[in-house]
């Protein structure tokens, strides 16, 4: 790699030095303040540390963290690779990941969906990986349009190669525009934010996995890659049994954006496909942990399509605990809880707690669903018998839970 200029040599190593001290200090885990620190002082950081890099992008609603994890573990087969793995995924996160991994000659970035413009053209990426757009943060993020208007703009007249899910409409017209796209059948639990066509504004027609518009020629293409329930199925037609190790119908469809990424880059999938199988959790999630006999299982859910996939992985016979905040990471507004819907939880025993917990309570008492109202997570734990309990919370309240046991998962 081309070496850095003294400047931007100069900020990276004091980055660096941010992040070693806010970690040592119990500050965090210096992935943001590392890379503030380097853009302070070299406002063009993130440009250079990407130059001579092949890098992928990976944008989304769900799915963000666990996919680049993935596609990670994947290219680590062929080399060293910077990654953000804590899910700082803004410019500051990225300088930092860069920073840590300075003579890695991959990276593999998680983008939050509104920088994605941004750290496109600055980093000049070769792969984006494009999975889903739907209703979140609802106080402060742009509304879903125009956000896949945003990436449409971004990707038009780029070589970038785009993977993306043919699945979701939205992102399907947002990376229509790039000059390379591999469609993968990734799957729409989700369908609630694209019902319209967000070429002429048409209803869409959907028949099973297919869709198209009734009033335009937006339609769904034809995939590459398909996800076939516990299999991949490769642009060859060949089948391969995933059996990876994190659970649920998403983190197949995760895994095959995975696969498509891995032979952009050049990798087959039978070298990268058992990387996949070697991880177990993600930044905590899917992770147990125990207290007292009892072993509570982590599952992140942030909006009304995540609640949906947590669903999905929840073991019914268990009991369950339900911890929502409105922290900013989180947005302030919690009326998405509406959206959930929360009957599926019905005939189980419900603990509700979080510092929103009385707004999620008054969403289960109109679904008719009884619970009990906890004041800690703690307290919501200890109430349960000894074995396992399934915990679903939203990011800031994953995060806390995650401090009590010592952030160790």
């Amino acid at each position: 790699m081309t070496q850095l200029p003294l400047r931007a040599q100069l900020a990276s190593a004091l980055g660096r030095s941010a992040a070693t001290l806010s970690r040592m200090t119990g500050r965090g885990d210096g992935s943001v303040i590392g890379g503030r620190v380097g853009l302070l002082l070299e406002p063009d950081l993130l440009r250079q540390l990407a130059r001579d890099r092949k890098l992928a992008l990976v944008s989304a609603t769900n799915g963000k963290t666990t996919t680049t994890r993935l596609i990670t573990s994947a290219l680590l087969e062929l080399g060293e690779v910077a990654t953000n793995a804590f899910g700082a995924n803004m410019p500051a996160g990225h300088v930092s990941a860069l920073s840590q991994h300075k003579s890695a000659p991959y990276g593999v970035l998680e983008v939050d969906e509104k920088y994605l413009p941004e750290v496109l053209a600055t980093t000049g990426a070769g792969v984006v990986c494009l999975m889903n757009l739907s209703r979140d943060q609802m106080d402060r993020a742009a509304e879903i349009w125009l956000l896949a208007q945003k990436w449409r703009k971004a990707l038009s007249g780029k070589p970038t190669h785009v993977i993306a899910n043919c699945d979701d409409p939205l992102v399907t017209w947002g990376a229509s525009t790039a000059a390379k796209v591999t469609w993968v059948a990734g799957g729409q639990r989700w369908k609630e934010d694209s019902w319209c066509c967000p070429e002429c504004g048409g209803p869409l027609d959907r028949k099973d996995a297919d869709w198209a518009c009734r009033e335009c020629t937006f339609h769904r293409p034809e995939p590459q890659w398909v996800v076939d329930d516990d299999s991949a199925i490769d642009p060859r037609g060949q089948r391969w049994l995933l059996d990876i190790q994190l659970p649920g119908q998403a983190n197949r469809s995760n895994a095959v954006m995975a696969l498509a990424v891995a032979e952009a880059f050049g990798l087959p999938v039978d070298r990268a496909l058992p990387r996949l199988r070697e991880v177990t959790s993600v930044a905590g999630r899917y992770t147990t942990v125990e207290r007292e006999g009892r072993h509570a299982r982590l599952l992140l859910a942030k909006n009304p399509a995540g609640w949906l996939e947590a669903f999905d992985v929840a073991d019914p016979q268990l009991p369950i605990i339900l911890s929502v905040n409105a922290q900013g990471p989180d947005g302030r507004d919690t009326s998405w809880l509406w959206d959930v819907d929360y009957r599926i939880l019905r005939g189980r025993p419900v603990f509700v707690t979080g510092e929103r917990r009385l707004d999620l309570a008054l969403r289960l008492d109109v679904a008719d669903v009884p619970f009990t109202l906890c004041g800690t997570f703690s307290e919501a734990l200890a109430m349960q018998p000894p074995g396992r309990v399934d915990v679903i919370a939203n990011y800031t309240a994953f995060q806390q839970i995650r401090s009590e046991f010592g952030r160790a998962v």
